[in-house]
């Protein structure tokens, strides 16, 4: 396939970045090739824009869906160009859910900062590990306006027992998603990363291309399964696995290469 007609979204974490957060040069080699060739090449992360902006502006060549899809922006001219609010009625499941899991980590994400209100060792070694300068204080002192998702995080038996007390709760208004073992988030209603793919389509006029999705965890299903090309590296969950076209090699091992070459022999 002519690299010329495709517009190509990859997840960052667990799918394009190893399991230590490196780049792998045959990746890296791959997607040059593929923007080369005229491919459009995005991320679509969970990531805010503090996380994501190191690693976006390595390996892409257009806008990237950040925010779990709660946001396009465009990194080169360090502007949103899209991106939707969580409703004001929401602002009160934080401390809910802090009040009833008092070992949670939580986090706030706005456009540009990051909020923690509850921290605890998982949460720490996020942002240590992300290199984040966050803003610690508390709910009440947040910001109520430019809340673009909030998320919870610890052990994932801990965040198993949030995710079940969210979903038998009365937590409506908003989607929730588990993003990984360590997390789960809220974000804006309607919104996840297939939306904000669409949403990146439309910015960049390429309603006429073959569209392809890689992705890992159960953020990543939807564009996944809605895309021309769902892939999945060897890694993923099995139900994401399940929705994908191609299943490649674990993102230790070069996915995104093998799914440049795959597109390429299409």
């Amino acid at each position: 396939m002519d690299f010329n007609n495709v517009i190509f979204v990859s997840d960052l974490d667990g799918t394009l970045l190893t399991d230590d957060k490196r780049l792998l040069e045959c990746d890296l080699k791959a997607i040059e090739r593929f923007k080369n060739g005229g491919g459009i090449f995005a991320a679509a992360t969970g990531r805010g824009y503090a996380m994501a902006k190191r690693v976006v502006e390595l390996i892409t060549n257009a806008p990237s869906v950040i925010f779990n899809g709660a946001a396009v922006y465009d990194f080169g001219k360090n502007r949103f160009l899209w991106r939707s609010e969580i409703d004001g009625r929401a602002y009160e499941y934080v401390d809910k859910i802090g009040q009833v899991f008092p070992n949670i980590g939580a986090e706030v994400l706005c456009e540009q900062t990051v909020y923690v209100p509850y921290l605890n060792e998982t949460e720490k070694t996020h942002l240590e590990w992300e290199q984040v300068n966050a803003d610690y204080r508390k709910t009440s002192e947040i910001p109520k306006s430019g809340w673009l998702k909030f998320l919870f995080t610890g052990e994932p038996e801990l965040i198993d027992k949030v995710e079940s007390y969210v979903q038998n709760g009365d937590f409506g208004g908003v989607n929730w998603v588990r993003s990984g073992p360590l997390f789960f988030e809220c974000l804006p209603k309607g919104v996840d990363k297939w939306s904000g793919f669409q949403r990146l389509i439309k910015l960049m006029n390429a309603e006429n291309r073959f569209t392809v999705a890689a992705g890992d965890y159960k953020n990543d299903a939807a564009m996944i399964e809605n895309a021309d090309l769902g892939c999945a590296p060897n890694n993923a969950i099995d139900c994401v696995k399940d929705k994908a076209d191609l299943v490649v090699c674990d993102n230790n091992s070069g996915s995104i290469s093998e799914i440049v070459e795959y597109i390429e022999r299409l």
